[in-house]
């Protein structure tokens, strides 16, 4: 064989092997998962979706191993898998606590765009504004919960007054009124987000009559106010799922006697995001419409899930 012959039979072996994937086509799909997990909140909303998901799976496990231990099948009543399961979805509900470190940036990011841009109407503004407040109470306490959970800062820290050196007060850093008053300022934020999408439908039903009346509806018209009638339900159920929630997380004894309602409303709530999130991020398929939409005006807050 000559030496061109054999070069040319290495060149085909090295396209074969090292260069298969020339034979897997090119997909959207991929392309878009890329494109939403790269971000902070497409990570987050996975995540969640992971967590809530194996939080169910679990019981459902030792269950399972319950009934398979009455009927003879096996040994134990317990199932094998589910601690391991129950210690990851721990890891995942730590580690989305601990990338949320990040969420004051969007907030401050949010409120000074508002106020150079603001809303639509006034009573937009103002329920952003107070929001945006409400979260500026959420994050810092949640922060400081983290870091007393892992015993990262000390169980008091000097006051003000004690910094300034005029005397020597400190103040005590409980973890459970830390997180209490946290949830408290998140449930201001849902309670607020009603108020936002009872606006938000306003405006839609306003702007859908004054179509009709205007030119009448165009193909164009109608696949956006789809969307957008869309977007506002798929709002309204997350955030209908992070009600109890936050109820169950600002009281000191909870409403739900069973976790497990936490984790169905949870999982809920993660997959009304991960969808809304996930149609927010596709490529646009019709010429993009330049007026506002009201149902967006919040994209910058994550949806706040304990573990």
């Amino acid at each position: 064989m000559s030496r061109g012959s054999k070069l040319h039979t290495l060149a085909r072996l090295n396209d074969t092997t090292l260069g298969s994937f020339s034979n897997v086509p090119s997909s959207e799909t991929l392309n878009h998962l890329v494109r939403y997990l790269s971000t902070w909140s497409g990570s987050d909303k996975f995540f969640t979706l992971i967590q809530y998901t194996l939080k169910l799976i679990v019981p459902f496990l030792h269950w399972r191993a319950r009934l398979q231990h009455r009927a003879g099948i096996r040994k134990d009543a317990t199932s094998n898998a589910a601690p391991s399961l129950a210690s990851f979805t721990s890891i995942i509900g730590d580690a989305r606590m601990l990338g949320r470190f990040w969420g004051l940036l969007p907030i401050f990011q949010w409120m000074i765009s508002m106020e150079r841009n603001p809303p639509p109407t006034r009573t937009l503004h103002t329920i952003e504004r107070l929001q945006g407040w409400s979260m500026l109470g959420y994050y810092p306490l949640e922060h400081l919960y983290y870091l007393r959970a892992h015993n990262l800062i000390p169980t008091s820290i000097p006051a003000l007054s004690a910094i300034l050196g005029r005397n020597s007060k400190r103040i005590s850093l409980n973890g459970n009124k830390l997180i209490l008053w946290s949830s408290r300022f998140w449930l201001l934020y849902v309670v607020l987000q009603f108020a936002h999408l009872r606006e938000d439908r306003k405006l839609l039903l306003t702007r859908q009559r004054n179509l009709r009346k205007g030119k009448g509806l165009s193909v164009e018209d109608k696949e956006d106010l789809r969307k957008r009638w869309d977007s506002l339900w798929n709002e309204l159920v997350a955030n209908a799922a992070n009600l109890p929630l936050a109820l169950h997380w600002s009281l000191e004894s909870g409403i739900f006697a069973n976790d497990i309602w936490v984790t169905i409303f949870s999982l809920i709530n993660g997959i009304a995001t991960f969808r809304g999130g996930w149609k927010a991020t596709a490529l646009p398929s019709v010429k993009a419409v330049a007026s506002p939409d009201p149902s967006n005006t919040t994209d910058t807050v994550e949806e706040i899930n304990y573990q």
